[in-house]
């Protein structure tokens, strides 16, 4: 009886200090062993055994809510000029979402890679073959720039810091709407690429960013293109009759190019010398951080800047 009583007087405190250190760690917020599943953009679920640390990422979106995170990425899209997000500028270049570099993501052995939705869905087989899990992401709206951030915060186990840059994003939009313009001007928002400009549609992140500023789209009617649903084709006649205020230009590449080409093309109709916008040399090139790219966490930097433009032309 004696040896029974001074055995477990022995083994109790061991037993009491295993379970204290495991508390601990339970507060600390140490990674779960426990497989972990997320619904992305193209609702596949995706299951994880462990918060991925080896991340490739191929929009400046996704790049830009991860280090908002304090996380980094090992792969990054090509850059034709600047580098959007300057912390990642020494991960590797793995392409973009219209064209991934599959043998480059291989090498640098990402335990996630961080897609576009509809775009990278057809590159799913090929970047699983790699051993890499995929997550396709996308924003056509603030709304879906917010149900992003909450999305990687599941992946990373960032979820606290997730609910965090969400109600940010939800104070600052609040304020802003809060000090709209009284009278909407009238905007044409034409996104521009070598050979072709579009006109933004309000289900495109840059339509939904320039009504939530106070503006007019006086493109808001149009019909979407059928590889483009975002976007549609410039009219030149109804966009006279419309009579834009403001002429928004946004682009990828060189700006300057991208407005002499739309000049260029918007000047065979007589009646484009006539317009408001025109007449008062309302054209406003948009930063391409800001507007040619989804802008991620920085999405009320975007706001502010229309609401601001906005402001300053009445």
């Amino acid at each position: 009886m004696k040896r029974k009583m001074l055995l477990s007087t022995i083994i109790l405190p061991f037993l009491l200090m295993g379970c204290s250190q495991s508390q601990s760690k339970e507060d600390y917020g140490t990674p779960s062993s426990t497989a972990a599943s997320v619904t992305d953009f193209a609702d596949r679920t995706v299951t994880f055994e462990h918060v991925p640390e080896r991340i490739v990422a191929l929009s400046n979106g996704d790049i830009d809510i991860v280090y908002a995170f304090g996380d980094e990425v090992v792969g990054r899209p090509n850059s034709n000029g600047g580098i959007a997000i300057k912390e990642a500028e020494n991960a590797e270049e793995v392409g973009s979402t219209h064209s991934i570099d599959i043998e480059k993501i291989t090498a640098l052995q990402p335990d996630v890679v961080l897609g576009g939705y509809p775009m990278n869905l057809k590159d799913v087989p090929a970047i699983e073959g790699t051993g890499a899990k995929v997550i396709l992401t996308g924003a056509n709206s603030v709304d879906d720039i917010k149900k992003q951030v909450g999305l990687l915060g599941e992946v990373l186990g960032k979820e606290d810091k997730s609910k965090e840059i969400i109600a940010d994003i939800d104070h600052k939009v609040e304020e802003i709407q809060s000090e709209l313009p009284e009278e909407k001007p009238r905007v044409l928002l034409v996104y521009g690429a070598p050979g072709t400009n579009m006109a933004a549609l309000p289900n495109s992140l840059s339509g939904n960013l320039l009504e939530m500023a106070g503006g007019e789209n006086i493109a808001s009617d149009y019909p979407g293109l059928d590889s483009y649903p975002q976007y549609a084709q410039l009219n030149t006649e109804r966009i006279i009759e419309s009579n834009p205020e403001i002429i928004l230009l946004m682009s990828h590449g060189n700006p300057e190019e991208v407005k002499d080409s739309f000049t260029n093309e918007m000047k065979k109709n007589a009646g484009w010398k006539d317009l408001d916008a025109v007449k008062n040399d309302r054209f406003i090139i948009l930063p391409s951080e800001l507007f040619g790219t989804n802008p991620g966490t920085q999405v009320t930097e975007s706001l502010e800047f229309l609401q601001k433009t906005f402001k300053e032309m009445k």
